[in-house]
């Protein structure tokens, strides 16, 4: 779990918060929550990541490379 005291404030001159520094994990979870709901606002990426998420079959890596001749 995040502590307060993880996160640095950056002010200006008059005292004022302008910016923030967060660990690095921290920010890469802020980032992925932002992209899917992104995706997740369009009613046809929505359903897309629907129908990934519940597919059970997929390719290997090497099925891949081999797939795309790489």
């Amino acid at each position: 779990m995040m502590t307060e005291a993880e996160i640095q404030y950056v002010s200006n001159e008059n005292g004022e918060p302008t910016a923030v520094i967060v660990p690095i994990s921290l920010w890469r979870e802020i980032e992925s929550e932002r992209e899917t709901a992104y995706l997740l606002g369009s009613d046809t990426m929505k359903r897309r990541l629907l129908e990934a998420r519940g597919r059970q079959q997929g390719l290997s890596l090497e099925e891949a490379v081999e797939k795309l001749g790489i």
